[in-house]
């Protein structure tokens, strides 16, 4: 049975999560002091996590295709990114330095994949609405392989350690993940017909369509993806142009 579509949720698993991950990084960033906007962002990443867990919008996932993409695309890619910028380079360097085969999974050749095929596998419909029918577990799931591929995909961007990633190799990562990932929006947004019988009927209190529905998930995430990933992409750009200039100038 299908919550109502504008409770709040309570999520005793996720909420214990997210408190056992602010008290680890209490305990890190009192070894290991962070700046407050360091602190800003990992707090802002767990409140992402926090809302998406027992807002409406876990209960609207299960009612509309693009609250349920929306609530994707945190778990995999601003709230990951925001736990991973938090982390000052010096606990960083420890998460590095005593993470088994971090050498393997920190590097861009495995989290760019990894967090592709996440993303890609999941969103089969067989896959996709099998999780929305079984959302105490399959779901459970579903969004810790999303926060996990998201920390592997940022971890490398946004982190020295254990791969110190040149700004142009940097930017060149990002902008290859938008190229390869905005297949998925953009071919929800352009098919004819629903894709996930779970939402077959579309969302009757707004007289949304599951076709209306899906075309407007796919360009929230088609666009969502090309703003964020691109404004990323120009900053590692801008700090490669930088590096050039004073190469240039040095005599």
């Amino acid at each position: 049975m299908r919550p109502d579509a504008f409770a709040w949720t309570s999520h005793p698993e996720a909420v214990l999560g997210l408190v056992v991950l602010t008290a680890a990084y209490a305990v890190g960033v009192r070894r290991h002091p962070a700046p407050p906007w360091r602190v800003a962002a990992f707090g802002s990443g767990v409140l992402l996590l926090l809302v998406v867990a027992v807002s409406p919008i876990e209960s609207l996932s299960f009612h509309l295709l693009t609250a349920h993409l929306l609530q994707n695309v945190v778990l995999a890619e601003w709230a990951p990114a925001l736990l991973v910028l938090g982390a000052p380079p010096a606990l960083a360097a420890v998460i590095a330095d005593r993470l088994p085969g971090a050498r393997v999974l920190l590097h861009p050749a495995f989290g760019l994949p990894f967090w592709l095929a996440t993303y890609f596998l999941w969103h089969l419909p067989p896959a996709y609405d099998t999780a929305l029918r079984h959302p105490h577990t399959l779901l459970h799931l579903e969004h810790a392989c999303y926060v996990t591929a998201g920390t592997l995909f940022w971890w490398p961007l946004l982190q020295n350690r254990p791969h110190a990633l040149r700004p142009q190799v940097r930017a060149a990562f990002l902008f290859g993940a938008f190229v390869l990932a905005s297949p998925l929006g953009l071919l929800l947004a352009l098919l004819p017909d629903p894709i996930y019988d779970y939402y077959e009927g579309g969302f009757d209190r707004w007289n949304l369509s599951a076709i209306e529905d899906q075309q407007i998930a796919g360009v929230t995430m088609a666009g969502e993806q090309a703003l964020v990933f691109f404004a990323v992409f120009a900053v590692f750009f801008f700090r490669f142009l930088a590096e050039e200039e004073r190469d240039t100038e040095r005599p």
